[in-house]
């Protein structure tokens, strides 16, 4: 469809992931109907009446390019700031980060990012933020189990799609042994092994994470109870505080927290150590 012959706004739909993104971008400036563009992932888009709508197919070629001319513009960090915010999934952001590139296209040699009162660019700085601070928490909260087949095994659920920043960090720390991590909310997870330099992508194993309890290997469970026992025995009664725990350890996280899953009245928990 030829974008020029069309006077009315224009919705341009496309894949979910960053090279989607980045090529609905260049189909705008092709076209040349930024000013009239709006940007949606293709599963959010809701149908409206009278609604001039382009689906726009991932083209990598078209991808890079725009990629190259952002690095160019914004520099390394601020492709950074626009992957980071790309991954908190909002439904609003791509059309966010599309008024990001507008306005540093259109001023080259101003440094966008740090015009603050730029409704856009304080958007992404926000984003970025929560995106990060999430990230922080799943390295911290990310909690493994040993299985029978010897690979430690972990479940997260966050609020953004952190996995892919998070996945360095556990695989510089965990060097000497196989893990995976999945994300249950988005139906994938990464598996590294041993030895190799990439990890591998795994989906599908939602019937596995039903009921992990039946792959634990014969000692995860000795391991758990070991680590509920510290955890019971090292808390200070006369300092808890409910609500600054909270405040640091979201309510939200404690189901994937193997120390969080004790009542505290567990006979192996009243042993004297």
């Amino acid at each position: 469809m030829d974008l020029l012959t069309i006077d009315d706004n224009i919705t341009l739909t496309h894949d979910s992931d960053f090279d989607g993104w980045l090529t609905a971008v260049f189909v705008c400036y092709e076209q040349k109907c930024t000013d009239r563009a709006t940007l949606v992932c293709r599963h959010e888009y809701i149908p409206k009446f009278f609604d001039t709508v382009v689906d726009v197919t991932t083209d990598p070629a078209k991808a890079e390019r725009v990629l190259t001319k952002l690095t160019q513009t914004l520099g390394k960090d601020g492709i950074r700031q626009l992957m980071w915010a790309y991954l908190s999934e909002l439904d609003y952001i791509p059309n966010v980060l599309f008024g990001v590139v507008k306005y540093a296209l259109t001023n080259p040699t101003k440094n966008i990012l740090k015009d603050h009162a730029h409704p856009d660019v304080m958007a992404l700085h926000q984003t970025v933020k929560s995106v990060g601070r999430e990230r922080h928490r799943m390295k911290a909260f990310v909690r493994f189990e040993h299985t029978t087949d010897g690979v430690y095994f972990a479940k997260i659920n966050p609020d953004f799609n952190v996995l892919p920043l998070i996945t360095n960090h556990f695989k510089a720390r965990y060097q000497d042994q196989d893990f995976a991590i999945y994300d249950i909310k988005r139906g994938y997870g990464i598996l590294s092994r041993q030895g190799d330099t990439d990890v591998q992508m795994i989906v599908g194993i939602d019937d596995v994470l039903a009921d992990s309890h039946s792959v634990w290997s014969d000692d995860e469970a000795r391991y758990q109870r070991f680590w509920q026992g510290y955890f019971a025995n090292a808390t200070i009664k006369e300092r808890i505080n409910p609500k600054l725990h909270k405040q640091y350890l979201p309510v939200r996280y404690w189901r994937y927290l193997s120390e969080k899953q004790v009542r505290g009245d567990e006979e192996f928990l009243q042993k004297k150590r």
